[in-house]
């Protein structure tokens, strides 16, 4: 059916057309995108001429990303390096695109980068690359869960080869490890994903899995996550276990640059990283042993199509600071990256141009761009850590965060 613009907002309007239906009635997703855009203008009387500009194609964005598209928001993007990065497999020297909303923040970063260049560049190392899902399965009783998680462990191999019959890319790597609470059994099935971030590709595969340990066994299956993977949440057994690209990037910072670039000493810096990033987390219960992971983590994974919620668990981690014969040795600890090169949201046209600029875009580039977020975030770990022991935090923020 064939209908004009002003025809469409009038159904909406009457009710006879829903406003997740636009589509079947207009010629592209773009188009749909700018009625639904109009119609709620029209009903809320707010403009939105700022949200109405984007260039990014609706059309597959629509299918994909996202239902009930309006518009786009904008973050501004600047950029930050460039960063000299060592990893197993390559050295890396580029500039980094960070969005964020938070004045002194780039600045911040790029003085971090700075220090890491004098340093010679940072060590990254990828310590692993796991996803995973965690359903929950209810027995009769907790002798039924205890023998089901010996039938779990004793079958591995039949389940590893029915879930890995739903994926070309992901490998069962193990089904541990396996909670028992009261009669409940919460198996945490971790897989390798490649250079997808796994969740649609790894809750696919356990869904196939449980449909074998239901067969085989008396039980139930409550939920296909049982918060047990854990997804989009803070845990220490992520903080343990890992999630994602386990990612630790470390720099031995000579003492001259510590004193001219950082303007303070080796000593203060190991102070207050102890102080603040060891005892005050701790003190607080926190499962972030670190001064702001979440900036950097949260500013690349916005410049670059990652899932935003996946902060929450991204910046788990802990900093380390040690002095060594008089220089600085300083690291991050990242167990719990969540991240893609394919797939999700690095299909958007601004994220493919990020991704390529830093050339980690597409299969067999994952461990590239893990080892980027690693030495971004060590970078500004060690400015915010270095301005706090020189007393510079709020003079920055005064200059720069106004």
């Amino acid at each position: 059916m064939d209908l004009t613009e002003k025809e469409i907002i009038e159904k909406l309007e009457s009710g006879e057309i829903r406003i997740f239906e636009i589509e079947k009635y207009t010629d592209t997703a773009n188009q749909a995108t700018d009625v639904r855009r109009k119609f709620i203008e029209k009903q809320t009387g707010v403009e939105l001429n700022h949200i109405s500009k984007y260039s990014i194609d609706m059309t597959d964005t629509a299918k994909k990303n996202i239902e009930n598209p309006i518009g786009t928001i904008q973050v501004p993007v600047g950029v930050a390096g460039p960063i000299i990065i060592n990893n197993e497999e390559e050295t890396i020297e580029t500039y980094v695109p960070l969005a964020t909303t938070e004045g002194a923040l780039l600045a911040s970063v790029n003085r971090g980068c700075s220090v890491i260049r004098r340093s010679n560049g940072c060590n990254v190392s990828i310590l692993s690359n796991q996803m995973t899902r965690a359903p929950v399965i209810k027995t009769k009783n907790t002798m039924d869960a205890n023998k089901l998680k010996k039938w779990i462990n004793d079958n591995f191999d039949k389940l590893k080869e029915v879930a890995e019959s739903t994926t070309n890319h992901g490998k069962l790597l193990k089904i541990d490890p396996i909670a028992i609470v009261g009669r409940f059994v919460y198996p945490r099935f971790v897989y390798e994903t490649g250079d997808s971030m796994g969740m649609n590709m790894v809750t696919i595969a356990t869904e196939e899995a449980l449909k074998l340990i239901k067969k085989e066994n008396d039980i139930d299956v409550l939920a296909l996550s049982g918060n047990f993977c854990v997804d989009k949440k803070a845990s220490a057994v992520n903080l343990i276990e890992g999630r994602g690209k386990s990612v630790v990037a470390e720099v031995i910072v000579p003492k001259e640059v510590v004193e001219k670039t950082l303007k303070t000493t080796t000593e203060a810096i190991v102070e207050v990283n102890y102080a603040k990033n060891l005892v005050g987390s701790a003190i607080s219960g926190s499962y972030g042993y670190n001064a702001h992971f979440a900036n950097m983590v949260a500013a690349i994974f916005l410049a670059t199509g990652q899932d935003p919620a996946h902060v929450v668990e991204g910046s788990l981690g802990i900093t380390t600071a040690e002095n060594d014969n008089g220089d600085l040795y300083f690291s991050v600890t990242l167990p719990d990256l969540p991240v893609a090169t394919v797939g999700g949201g690095t299909r958007l046209e601004t994220a493919t141009e990020s991704l390529n600029l830093l050339g980690a875009k597409g299969s067999d580039k994952v461990e590239r761009y893990a080892s980027i977020v690693g030495g971004i975030v060590l970078a500004g770990e060690l400015s915010l850590v270095g301005a706090l022991a020189a007393g510079h935090l709020a003079k920055a923020h005064k200059q720069l965060g106004r």
